[in-house]
């Protein structure tokens, strides 16, 4: 895999990923809510730089293209190595970033409600980051057909 069917597999699954976040949390009072984890770090990082952070619907907008940046990079790690071991490379990805998602928050001090205030919204956390590496694998496995 070249670099660019890397990036483009990873933002797929990036995509995936934050759609899913985007619209269960609209109609589920569990789903994980990493949207306000960006938003707090964005607004942690930027007041320790002494910039002033974006407010409201911009903060949040931030957030989210943060996320898609930021997750399409790490998902593009999928296409690197043999392509035998593609699936297990992106769900072991996928799963890393979603524990890495319950875990993390706490000890950065941006707090860990948003990803793991109940078991459900643990287990949805760790299952949406694991879609987005499947959807990863999905893409590269697509485009490697081609070759």
């Amino acid at each position: 895999m070249n670099y660019l069917q890397s990036a483009g597999a990873g933002l797929a699954g990036a995509s995936a990923l934050t759609l899913l976040h985007e619209t269960v949390r609209q109609f589920n009072p569990d789903a994980p809510r990493m949207d306000l984890l960006g938003m707090r770090t964005i607004d942690k990082y930027l007041r320790k730089a002494d910039i002033q952070p974006p407010q409201g619907k911009q903060l949040h907008t931030a957030a989210l293209v943060g996320d898609v940046i930021s997750n399409t990079l790490y998902y593009s790690l999928a296409g690197i190595g043999n392509k035998d071991t593609l699936w297990l490379r992106a769900a072991g990805l996928g799963l890393a970033a979603g524990i890495g998602a319950i875990v993390l928050p706490k000890p950065m001090g941006i707090g860990d409600a948003p990803s793991s205030r109940t078991p459900q919204t643990k287990a949805m956390t760790v299952a949406w980051y694991l879609v987005g590496g499947l959807a990863t694998a999905a893409i590269l496995h697509l485009l490697s057909k081609d070759k």
